[in-house]
């Protein structure tokens, strides 16, 4: 007996010392610092280029989505006018909670002291202007040159908006998660100069898993890294409802299986779909960004979702009860 409980007191002690040394870790690394490249990206003062990269803020791209105040989400989500570039959207996870950041050229507030490259870095390269990892919520690595340049023409045009954001709160567990799990992402290969818009699936293919971000809410992520883990785009299991814990959203299948959404569709419904906008209340698809896709657009993603390889896979309902 006394053996017993000598293991189990060393157990107890290793147990202890390990936990310890994994905190003193997670807290000394989870703000380490990357090197990354500065992209050669300077903003235009060209009306067409401005144009097209606000259409990818506002629409394409939708970074409208987080960057606005959190007393506007009920104007965003009935797609009323509202003022872009404030930040403060809190995102909540197990490890704390992370804040979408002021983009208006505001410079104590904002983005307006940072120099161009600094901010084609952090959306190339994951890497802030002070060199710690950018939380990977934004998977704009792979955007062509001529599409940061125009995104990043536009941010200079809008207007400063005083608005400091809360600084991102991370508990023990999400700094672990930074310490060990989360590191900067490169691009897959050097992105293109530039990227024609046309009808498309080759196109299609580079909206969709570059800039509209369709991959990274309707394939199944691991909740605490973001990490993938489910089939690509079959859809699933997505975050629980917001105000509602016991419900959970699920999103579509749109591979061309029968048990994917699209697989009666016209191309018709399938735009009709989209100008819409919001059907399911709970839904946080960002359609009112996506009701702006024009034609083209649509068209070259309707061709790459019938292109992919068809996963059976049959979510169910788009809000479910969580089962316990």
């Amino acid at each position: 007996m006394k053996i017993v409980l000598r293991i189990l007191k060393w157990t107890a002690i290793v147990l202890i010392v390990l936990f310890a040394g994994l905190a003193i870790a997670a807290n000394m690394m989870y703000d380490r610092k990357y090197d990354a490249p500065y992209p050669d990206i300077k903003a235009s003062s060209d009306s067409a280029i401005i144009a097209h990269g606000q259409h990818l803020v506002l629409s394409t791209a939708h970074c409208a989505e987080c960057h606005f105040k959190p007393d506007d989400s009920t104007k965003v989500k009935n797609g009323e006018d509202f003022q872009l570039a404030g930040g403060g959207f809190p995102f909540l996870f197990p490890g704390g909670a992370f804040y979408s950041r002021n983009i208006s050229s505001d410079k104590e507030t904002g983005i307006g002291n940072l120099k161009d490259g600094e901010i084609a870095r952090a959306l190339r390269y994951g890497v802030k202007h002070d060199g710690t990892v950018l939380i990977p919520a934004m998977e704009y690595q792979n955007l062509s040159d001529e599409d940061l340049t125009a995104i990043i023409s536009y941010l200079r045009t809008i207007p400063a908006v005083s608005h400091k954001v809360p600084d991102n709160d991370f508990n023990l567990f999400g700094k672990a998660i930074l310490a060990f799990l989360i590191r900067p992402e490169s691009p897959v290969k050097t992105p293109p100069a530039k990227m024609t818009p046309d009808t498309t699936a080759q196109y299609g293919e580079y909206l969709a898993r570059f800039v509209s971000g369709c991959r990274s809410c309707h394939t199944e992520r691991n909740p605490n890294t973001g990490a993938y883990i489910g089939e690509e785009l079959a859809g699933g299991p997505f975050e629980q409802v917001k105000g509602d814990p016991p419900r959970m959203l699920y999103t579509a299948n749109l591979t061309p299986d029968p048990t994917g959404v699209l697989h009666d569709w016209t191309f018709e419904k399938f735009r009709d779909r989209f100008h819409q906008g919001t059907s399911i209340p709970e839904s946080v698809m960002p359609w009112f960004a996506f009701k702006k896709l024009n034609d083209t657009e649509l068209m070259a993603l309707w061709k790459y979702l019938h292109t992919i390889k068809p996963v059976h896979h049959d979510v169910g309902a788009y809000v479910q009860l969580i089962k316990k």
